[in-house]
Formats: C-alpha cells, sequence, structure tokens
C-alpha cells in the first residue's frame, strides 16, 4: 500500500527470512594507508591518523589471494538460503545491489543468478543507487511478494574497494597534488570490501521472519554532482554532502512522523559512512547512541552492504518484537528508511 506520495510504503506481508554476510580475509589497517601516504601527507604538511580521527575509520577489509567479490556474494547467498530453508528453486528473483561490477553489460545479477544455479523462471537484474542500492532492492522485493507475484526474493550486494583504493593512493602520492584534491579524495580511503544476502519471503508463511512494516524514500537531486564515482576513483565534496545529506535526511523524518513515531527503535542501523556522520545524525534526531551499532570501525564504508551488513553483525543481539530502523543517505543525494519488526 502506497502512502503519502509514491516514496512512501507499508509492507502487508513480506519479512526478512535470512541475512547472511561474507567478509573478507585481509585487513587493511589505516596506518599502513598513512604508511603508504607519508610523502604526501608530509609534503602538505598534513597529519597522520586523519583516517582514525575524523573519520573513526581503523581499519577496512580487502578480498585475499583466492576471494573475490561475486564468488563471496554466491557463498553469502548459499548461507541466506540454507539459514531459512528454502528450495532455491522456489527463488522467483535475485536483484544485485552492489556498485563493483566488472562490466557494463550484461548485468552482475547474471553471475550470482547462474552461480546460485537458480531457476531460469527466477527474474535476475541489478538496482543501482549508490549506498542504498540494498535497501531499495528490499522495498521492490517485498513489494513483489505483497503483489503475490513471487514467493521468495535474494537480495545480493558483493562490494570489492581493492581498485579504487589502489588508484587513489597512486593519484594522491602524485607531486601535483593539492590539500584541496586529497580532501575531496579523502572518503574514497574509508572504503571496505564485503558480500551480503537477504533472502525476502511471505510473512504469513513464515511467522518468525522479521516483518517488513514501512519504507520512506526521499530525493534532494540537485545535489547530484556533489560525490561522484568511478572505476578509478571518488571526488567528494564531503561537507556540502554532509549539510546536504542531513537537511534530506531530517525532512525525511519529519514526514515520516505523520505516519509513524521512530523516536524510541531499539536499534537504529544506520549506513556506515564515518564519526561525523553518524554523530550528526544522532544529534539532529536525538537518538540514543547505545542503540547505535557502528561497524564502520573495523569494516570502513562498504557502500550499499554497508547496512545488511551492520544488520547482520547486530542480529544476534536482537530479541523477538524489537523495532529496527535501517537508515541511509546516498550519492545523488538520496534518503532511505525502512522499519523491521524483528
Amino acid at each position: 500500500m502506497r502512502v503519502g506520495g509514491n516514496a512512501t510504503s507499508m509492507y502487508r506481508n513480506a519479512a526478512l527470512l535470512s541475512l547472511a554476510a561474507v567478509t573478507p580475509d585481509r585487513v587493511t589497517t589505516s596506518a599502513e594507508l598513512d604508511g603508504r601516504l607519508r610523502p604526501v601527507l608530509e609534503r602538505l604538511r598534513l597529519p597522520t591518523g586523519l583516517l582514525q580521527r575524523i573519520a573513526g575509520v581503523h581499519e577496512r577489509r580487502n578480498w585475499a589471494q583466492g576471494q573475490s567479490f561475486d564468488a563471496a556474494t554466491v557463498e553469502a547467498g548459499e548461507k541466506a538460503l540454507a539459514e531459512a530453508g528454502v528450495d532455491r528453486g522456489r527463488i522467483g528473483l535475485i536483484i544485485n545491489t552492489s556498485v563493483t561490477r566488472p562490466h557494463l553489460e550484461p548485468s552482475v545479477a547474471v553471475r550470482m543468478h547462474h552461480g546460485l544455479g537458480l531457476p531460469s523462471s527466477a527474474v535476475n537484474f541489478d538496482i543501482a543507487n549508490a549506498c542504498l542500492g540494498f535497501v531499495n532492492g528490499m522495498s521492490l522485493a517485498a513489494q513483489l511478494i505483497d503483489a503475490g507475484q513471487i514467493e521468495y526474493a535474494l537480495v545480493v550486494d558483493g562490494e570489492d574497494a581493492d581498485e579504487i583504493q589502489h588508484h587513489t593512493v597512486e593519484r594522491l602520492c602524485r607531486p601535483e597534488t593539492t590539500r584541496a584534491d586529497f580532501m575531496r579524495e579523502f572518503p574514497s580511503l574509508t572504503l571496505g570490501s564485503g558480500a551480503v544476502a537477504a533472502l525476502l519471503g511471505r510473512a504469513d508463511a513464515h511467522p518468525s521472519g522479521h516483518r517488513l512494516v514501512m519504507g520512506v524514500t526521499r530525493a534532494a537531486t540537485q545535489f547530484n554532482d556533489l560525490c561522484v564515482g568511478g572505476v578509478n576513483g571518488m571526488y567528494t565534496d564531503a561537507k556540502a554532502l554532509l549539510r546536504g545529506g542531513m537537511q534530506l535526511v531530517m525532512a525525511a523524518w519529519q514526514e515520516a512522523r505523520q505516519h509513524v513515531d521512530w523516536s524510541d527503535m531499539d536499534r537504529y542501523v544506520m549506513h556506515q559512512v564515518s564519526d561525523v556522520h553518524t554523530a550528526a545524525i544522532i544529534k539532529a534526531a536525538k537518538l540514543d547512541r547505545d542503540r547505535v551499532p557502528l561497524t564502520y570501525p573495523r569494516f570502513g564504508n562498504v557502500g550499499p552492504a554497508s547496512i545488511p551488513i551492520t544488520l547482520a553483525h547486530e542480529a544476534p543481539s536482537l530479541s523477538p518484537g524489537d523495532r529496527v530502523l535501517l537508515m541511509g543517505v546516498g550519492s545523488g543525494i538520496n534518503t532511505a528508511m525502512m522499519e523491521l519488526a524483528w
């Protein structure tokens, strides 16, 4: 059911049945990156430890020898199917939401469809919406389940930050790099790798599932050029992005209050960006910091996989009946919030 325009949804009969994350084996610390960046930091008279002190990112994960984002995503999908006890032949939809893609055509979803051995009747495609892709994928899957078009859906995401990390460090170490250049590419150094898969199905057929309750999305696309990424790098006006993102988040938060009170949730699972972004949202929305789990200190910003990876790590501490709010801001700028009844 739609209320308040196209961007506010109430879900009737969709539930999250399982969630599985796969973490890369290789750890890259911020201290290691400081070492690689030492020549430019000294030349520009910038201190070491900026990633730790400003962003709060102490390390991130990268795929080790023999690992890859697509194989890890298939592994996450297998784990989600096994945990839910759902036969893969009943999957009617798989949506890939990753920013990482090795080529423009075909979709990344076809690799996941094939790797998981899904039936030819399972629809498969990508959704690309920066760091909000996974929440958007869950919303679309829930709507198709509510419509009775499919029984089960897999939403997957695999990210590989190795290449962008390598190119960013290499570029920043060039002699012509200025302080402005460094700060524009600084957010790229917070990125990490990982994979995750969520299985959704009918709530009435799975009473122990975690129901999707309501979702809100809003856009402020006048800020479409504040964070622009490609294979080689990501270029960000961090201050303007934070300012525009906060305005949009709080506008959506206030609009949602017409339908629901999210001021006292049991968990607020946010997109994992940095200390600065997290503190700003906590302060503006007057949230209880103890109810906001953080994974970016260990895993960095894993793009669209950040929210579901954080939820997967938090799941063991949740109890039936807990209210969980997924919250994110993505380049563009877009924001999305989704309530789950655990």
